[in-house]
């Protein structure tokens, strides 16, 4: 049985996530330690007992998902099972960086400290209103790509993740991705659904934000993976530090490859795949685009003790 281990994004928030592995095991519990310390401020009081509306602003969602992936992880560990389970890792966006923390090619504060900037920075790119992004259901990468072309008329418009073969998201200025919601419809899509988003993520308008993450990672330590890590922009497995380095900056502005990087871990002999951490929409997707692939959810003590003991 050939594992990889994959690391959600955003959407997966709740209020309270984490929180039982970190009272059933101290490494998780230091994890949140270690990210609360890293950002100078109780980022865990937030993810446990705050408002979800808060919690869900990019800049608190995104490092508090890596947290939570990797106090899942410091639990598995507690359990005997190391990255050493896994041939590859992989994450859908902000998940990538949990990854790569996973894999130990960044440590958790810079992790923390780099997903803070990135989710201000995504955020700030775009004044609040002008950008959107629509889930089309139903229509292929390659349709969509028309529909988005269709719909620009000047503007910024792409297919920014590739989720599986009936959902591909697009992304842009906001009445261009209304536009293509309506001409998605048009063309045989079954929905075309306006995303709760504060920003257009993964398309051109969030270059100053690709700007802003190259000057952030340029100071970062980047050591290469303990396993190969699977980047959404390529869909392929790359090792090399500098190369990672590249594609995180690239990924601000690219398309998330989520669809072929699960058909590659396929090719590669993967059997099984760990959603790490909250939630279990990548599970979901992984099951639309390969049922070779078996996905389990490892976000609660339970999930940890079932996987860790071979009965999940």
């Amino acid at each position: 049985m050939t594992t990889a281990f994959v690391f959600p994004g955003q959407g997966a928030q709740t209020i309270g996530m984490g929180k039982a592995l970190a009272d059933a095991y101290p490494a998780a519990q230091a994890i949140f330690d270690e990210v609360d310390a890293a950002l100078g401020e109780k980022l865990s009081a937030l993810i446990w007992e705050g408002d979800i509306a808060e919690l869900t602003l990019t800049q608190n969602a995104q490092p508090a998902l890596m947290a939570t992936s990797m106090a899942a992880m410091r639990a598995l560990e507690a359990e005997g099972v190391t990255i050493g389970a896994a041939s590859f890792v992989a994450g859908h966006s902000l998940g990538e960086y949990s990854a790569l923390a996973a894999a130990g090619a960044i440590s958790v504060a810079d992790t923390a400290r780099l997903l803070r900037t990135r989710g201000l920075a995504m955020q700030s790119a775009v004044p609040v209103g002008e950008g959107a992004m629509a889930a089309i259901l139903g229509l292929d990468l390659e349709a969509v790509r028309a529909v988005a072309e269709e719909a620009a008329q000047g503007e910024v418009c792409q297919a920014a993740n590739d989720n599986d073969p009936t959902q591909v998201v697009v992304s842009g200025a906001k009445a261009a991705v209304e536009r293509a919601a309506e001409i998605a419809k048009e063309k045989g899509a079954k929905r075309a659904v306006m995303l709760p988003v504060s920003a257009p993520f993964h398309c051109a308008l969030m270059q100053p934000a690709a700007d802003a993450m190259a000057e952030a990672l340029a100071g970062i330590t980047i050591n290469a993976p303990a396993v190969p890590v699977i980047a959404n922009v390529r869909a392929e497995a790359v090792s090399d530090p500098d190369i990672i380095r590249q594609l995180l900056v690239e990924q601000v502005t690219g398309s998330v490859r989520w669809r072929e990087s699960v058909q590659y871990m396929a090719a590669q002999g993967v059997t099984e795949a760990w959603e790490i951490g909250a939630g279990k929409a990548l599970s979901g997707m992984i099951r639309k685009i390969d049922r070779s692939i078996a996905s389990k959810a490892v976000g609660t003590p339970e999930d940890v003790q079932k996987v860790a003991q071979g009965d999940a």
